[in-house]
């Protein structure tokens, strides 16, 4: 058996389309435009790129993309300035500052700044909040991502064993709230479990999430599950050059899951597009509109 590929560029770009016309809709019916604006402190090759991602998206969905860089040795307080600026205008609904910021300024702080209805990265304690509550809140968007590539392949996630490898505030927690509220069976599992490839040999659903190259081997993976990688890993490849890698050991895990996630090509092309779907969710709900079709 060889495991059906679960194609996150495909997913991603049928969810775009779906924002897109959301947007056409709620510029007609409303005359809103959703606004998104990303913070980017510094000049992290890394976050550059991915900064420039999100414009590109933003602007294709027909939403209004602003863009702010501030160099490394910004203060603290002109920081959380900025991030109140835009929290009075009326044009933005999401707000985004790239993670991780520079050494020597409060990631905590800044986040708390964000106004919980613009906070579209799902991390102010507002949102974490509502969502362990079982309530609607913004959730973060790769862990919104992992569920959307989970239903592609099950309807329902009902009833079936899930287990969440790693418990970080972005993906980790936030993840077992989304598999709850989907009335699937959790077990989260970190550094500290015992036995961990005993615990996913019982899983129906894997999200490995943890950020260790290849971790999670083939024979730990009970025959048929589902196999959601979240791990971006860089390892030396040949002729100098580098390769990434998921949490998952690829190759061994396609001959025992039923469905898995590739990297790249999977859950990471899910991130930016349910970004866009966050932003729209929050221009509706300041905007006292029903909620979108997304």
């Amino acid at each position: 058996m060889t495991a059906s590929i679960i194609d996150g560029k495909i997913i991603a770009a049928e969810l775009r389309g779906r924002v897109a016309a959301e947007v056409a809709r709620v510029k007609a019916e409303h005359g809103v435009t959703p606004g998104l604006a990303v913070v980017l402190v510094g000049s992290d090759p890394a976050s550059e790129v991915y900064v420039r991602s999100k414009h590109k998206q933003t602007q294709e969905a027909g939403m209004a993309s602003f863009e702010h860089k501030l160099p490394a040795d910004v203060a603290q307080a002109d920081l959380i300035a900025l991030v109140q600026k835009l929290n009075a205008d009326p044009a933005v609904h999401g707000i985004l500052v790239q993670l991780p910021l520079p050494k020597g300024l409060d990631t905590d702080a800044v986040v708390n700044a964000i106004d919980p209805a613009k906070d579209v990265d799902g991390l102010h304690p507002t949102n974490a909040g509502r969502l362990a509550s079982g309530m609607p809140a913004l959730s973060p968007c790769t862990p919104l991502g992992c569920i959307i590539l989970t239903k592609s392949v099950h309807k329902s996630l009902e009833g079936m064993n899930a287990i969440v490898i790693g418990r970080s505030n972005l993906v980790g927690r936030p993840l077992v709230q989304l598999l709850l509220n989907e009335n699937a069976t959790v077990t989260i599992a970190h550094s500290k479990s015992r036995d961990l490839a005993k615990l996913c040999a019982q899983a129906d659903l894997v999200y490995a999430a943890v950020g260790r190259p290849e971790m999670v081997r083939g024979d730990w993976i009970k025959p048929g599950a589902t196999v959601i990688d979240v791990g971006i890993n860089r390892l030396p490849g040949a002729e100098g050059k580098t390769r990434l890698v998921g949490d998952v050991a690829y190759q061994e895990a396609l001959k025992t899951a039923g469905a898995i996630t590739p990297v790249p090509g999977g859950v990471g092309q899910m991130t930016v597009a349910c970004l866009l779907v966050n932003t729209l969710r929050a221009a509706c709900a300041i905007h006292k509109l029903p909620a979108p079709a997304v």
